[in-house]
């Protein structure tokens, strides 16, 4: 695949066993946003984490975002930046409205619901515990993505078995050609 891409990951960062490390193993040329703080994030520096990561890239990126890093996507472009994404592949968003959110969502709350200015995908399990599938729903239909429900997926991490998760790679790649990347 021949994208530019920045993954996203989500609280606590994405382990070696998780899907994003295990591609970006894969595609050495892809960067993982970094973040000065995985475990108590602040939606406003996050966003700015983002918007930098971004202004250094050669070209329109593509987001590859999981968990937290999908409301960073949609914090991200509630912000006014100026700068363009090709696109976002927004895997098992968060809840972070939600009483099962594990820490203090720290303003990422409340969730963007503002249509995405950006081709955008939304993934989601049908049993992850950080997203009940019908607000996985609304959000896609808010922000104006393609609604993709992958079946019992947990939160679709490392823990819930999705190491080198072949399926998402295929719908990450069909993202891609659709994007014309």
């Amino acid at each position: 695949m021949d994208c530019n891409v920045l993954t996203l990951a989500g609280l606590w960062n994405s382990g070696p066993h998780h899907w994003q490390t295990l591609w970006e193993h894969k595609h050495p040329q892809w960067v993982r946003v970094a973040h000065r703080d995985w475990n108590s994030p602040d939606c406003h520096e996050w966003v700015a984490e983002l918007d930098a990561a971004i202004a250094a890239c050669d070209g329109p990126p593509l987001l590859v975002a999981h968990s937290l890093g999908t409301m960073l996507v949609a914090q991200w472009a509630r912000s006014g930046s100026e700068l363009k994404i090709a696109g976002a592949f927004l895997v098992a968003p968060s809840d972070v409205e939600a009483p099962s959110y594990p820490v203090e969502a720290n303003r990422f709350a409340p969730v963007p619901m503002d249509r995405l200015p950006f081709p955008s995908v939304v993934l989601a399990s049908s049993d992850d515990p950080f997203l009940q599938i019908e607000r996985a729903h609304s959000f896609a239909q808010a922000w104006g993505s393609r609604f993709v429900e992958i079946g019992p997926a947990g939160h679709v991490n490392g823990d819930a078995g999705y190491g080198e998760w072949a399926q998402g790679e295929k719908l990450l790649e069909e993202f891609c050609r659709d994007l014309g990347k």
